[in-house]
């Protein structure tokens, strides 16, 4: 029996810097999503709660009291407000691959969570090398954050689910122009790839300010639609939009990078595994998911791979291969079991 497979890919403004409305949102957006049949439903990257382009456009000592605000808007993933989502992805029977700046005491990092339809956390990564400015707000991800792809609990599935032992992964923004890390998630098996974005200005010759291509819509775009070819895997490109009118609190005002009236920034789009485009896209300044029906997806991958498998039959192991170290590294640990036993008594 064939089943229909749907794809959903987000593009919306966050609530900027309001962790409850952002949550509220989500959960309506969730909503939204079960409501068009949407199985697997991607998020932008941190979506909760916004992209903070201040980092890029201020200096970053003018920029305190808007880091320590955004800070204290991140959300934990294991907080009331996580609880909440994930009850609303199990009332919705919803795949969820969340994008959000998670906080871990008074530190933040850009994270992705993995939510089944019974609302369980399978897994939560973190982007492992915040880009460039980036580094000033968020911390690294660790070896724990390679894991890039989940395979769904049979258990966890509504009957005739098409998503019984799928294997569903996600990386954040320029995660997928590392080549390693891209090659990593291929040969996990990914068959659907969530790339999460923030806003970006369409392109270089819409911006009043020297703007690099890479660091454009149409080239992100681009390079999650590489990512479906080089992968042979279905991508969810899911994106941010941006309106005027949050300018100023992101330090964009008369800045000539992203236009003065309307919204901009959102270039969603759901890529087949021979990187063909299944959907129409939305104009970038509009609100909506985008939906793509896809009947026997198993099908559409093995179309694919059967001309270039790059880590199967296209591969060459004895002249090229790629070293991982997957455990995850801590600032504290123990030298024995004593020492251990101590702290904790201590404790």
């Amino acid at each position: 029996m064939t089943r229909t497979l749907r794809l959903g890919a987000v593009q919306a403004e966050p609530v900027w810097q309001d962790l409850e409305a952002a949550v509220e949102k989500t959960i309506l957006l969730i909503k939204e999503a079960s409501e068009k049949g949407v199985h697997v439903l991607g998020f932008p990257e941190v979506w909760i709660t916004g992209y903070p382009w201040a980092i890029w456009s201020r200096p970053a000592v003018h920029n305190a009291m808007f880091a320590e605000k955004y800070i204290a808007n991140s959300m934990g993933r294991d907080s009331p407000e996580m609880k909440r989502i994930q009850t609303a992805c199990k009332e919705a029977q919803i795949f969820v691959i969340l994008g959000y700046s998670e906080r871990e005491g008074q530190s933040i990092y850009i994270t992705q969570s993995f939510i089944s339809p019974a609302g369980e956390i399978l897994h939560t990564r973190r982007k492992i090398k915040p880009t460039h400015v980036e580094r000033s707000l968020w911390g690294d991800g660790q070896g724990d954050s390679l894991t890039t792809v989940v395979t769904t609990p049979s258990s966890q599935l509504p009957l005739d689910s098409p998503l019984e032992n799928m294997k569903i992964g996600g990386l954040n923004c320029w995660e997928n122009i590392q080549p390693l890390l891209r090659y990593y998630c291929y040969s996990q098996g990914v068959q659907v790839h969530v790339a999460g974005w923030p806003p970006f200005p369409a392109h270089p010759r819409d911006c009043e300010i020297p703007t690099p291509y890479h660091n454009t819509a149409e080239a992100n775009y681009r390079i999650s639609q590489n990512a479906a070819m080089e992968g042979q895997m279905f991508v969810i490109c899911t994106t941010q939009v941006l309106t005027e009118k949050y300018h100023e609190l992101l330090g964009l005002k008369d800045l000539g990078l992203f236009p003065r009236t309307g919204g901009a920034g959102g270039f969603a789009m759901i890529f087949g595994p021979d990187g063909s485009e299944l959907v129409e896209p939305l104009p970038p300044g509009e609100e909506g998911i985008l939906v793509a029906e896809i009947p026997d997806y198993e099908q559409k991958i093995r179309l694919a791979k059967h001309m270039c498998d790059p880590v199967g039959q296209y591969s060459r192991p004895d002249m090229l291969s790629l070293r991982v170290n997957p455990v995850k590294a801590e600032c504290v640990t123990f030298t024995s079991p004593r020492e251990m036993k101590d702290v904790k008594g201590v404790i």
